[in-house]
């Protein structure tokens, strides 16, 4: 049994990782940490616990955790990992964090696109980017793991294969992506109040949003050269859910039968991943509530690209169940152990 803390429980990421947990056949929850509710009982910031979890919630005492678990999930904003994480506490015990802290690979970088200073830069290029499909074989022994963020998660996965095959011109990819209300946590915002959201879509983070580095870290990994995109998320009023539609020039003209045999190549033995059926395209509510990502293409013949589209679950994919895939990978359970939750619908 693999014994569990959990640091940011009460947040989105946090409440889905305690869910997923708990019904997790070889996970036991011990710490249940909350800055915001320390000595509160977990059930009553979260009433679907009622009868289920009767822990209280403590604080973000690491040090203290360490000693007590084999794993420890850090849900919590940009910066709190990197400054608990030190090598005392990896000697101890392994850490997944669902934050940015660790997913770019310079520090400058980093510190750039999200304005603090990183405080534990040391343990950067030891960190796995938690990405399974791709780095399963580094996760295994992995003491630290960042887990990917949900825009890249997405995206990455839908253009992944062509990337890798270099079939398309990477200096062409453009992505537009849409997502639930959650993405944005669950602190009190102006902005995500409901009658800021509701009936209404927009953009935001235009040329700026944080995610745009990690995606074009990983797809310059993938295809062997600097990549760099337009990357432009939208806020849309559902709770769950992202869809992200990118573009990119071929390099040659394709088939769809070429093209499905490269998606193929890389997905047709990944549980998580779902390659459609011809002119079937992802959509968010056929993954609700799920780890899957489903992914498809459209060739455009009249102007020689190619139109790459992926849906994700933003908390269960896009963070928490993510995070638990990669538990089971480092600690040699089933991949998809505690994970396969038929998604939601309606």
């Amino acid at each position: 049994m693999v014994k569990v803390g959990i640091i940011g429980s009460t947040g989105y990421a946090g409440q889905e990782l305690v869910r997923i947990l708990l019904q997790h056949p070889e996970a036991e929850i011990v710490w249940y940490g909350s800055k915001s509710y320390i000595d509160k009982k977990y059930s009553e910031v979260f009433g679907n616990m009622f009868q289920i979890v009767d822990d209280t919630c403590m604080g973000e005492n690491i040090e203290k955790l360490a000693d007590k678990v084999d794993v420890i999930f850090t849900a919590t904003p940009q910066g709190l990992c990197s400054s608990l994480v030190n090598e005392d506490i990896l000697k101890k015990t392994k850490i997944i964090d669902l934050s940015a802290d660790f997913r770019i690979k310079d520090v400058n970088r980093y510190e750039k696109w999200y304005g603090i200073k990183h405080q534990s830069p040391s343990f950067i290029e030891e960190a796995v980017y938690g990405l399974c499909e791709i780095n399963r074989t580094y996760i295994k022994n992995a003491r630290l793991i960042a887990n990917p963020g949900c825009f890249p998660t997405c995206t990455i996965l839908s253009i992944y294969p062509l990337a890798k095959e270099g079939v398309i011109d990477m200096n062409t990819v453009i992505t537009d992506a849409k997502s639930g209300v959650s993405g944005a946590g669950r602190g009190s915002k102006i902005a995500n109040l409901y009658c800021e959201v509701n009936e209404s879509i927009k953009p935001y983070g235009v040329t700026s949003h944080r995610h745009t580095p990690e995606i074009e870290d990983q797809l310059s990994y993938a295809s062997g050269k600097e990549v760099i995109i337009n990357f432009t998320p939208h806020l849309v009023p559902m709770n769950r859910g992202i869809l992200a539609t990118s573009y990119a020039t071929l390099k040659e003209k394709l088939s769809y039968s070429d093209v499905k045999a490269l998606y193929d190549k890389y997905y047709k033995d990944e549980y998580f991943v779902r390659v459609l059926d011809e002119n079937v395209f992802p959509e968010t509510r056929w993954v609700e509530g799920s780890n899957f990502t489903d992914v498809n293409f459209k060739i455009d013949e009249r102007t020689g690209r190619i139109i790459m589209i992926g849906a994700i679950d933003n908390i269960v994919k896009g963070a928490a169940g993510q995070a638990v895939q990669n538990m089971n990978i480092m600690f040699g359970l089933e991949e998809n152990m505690g994970l396969k939750m038929v998604p939601v619908f309606p």
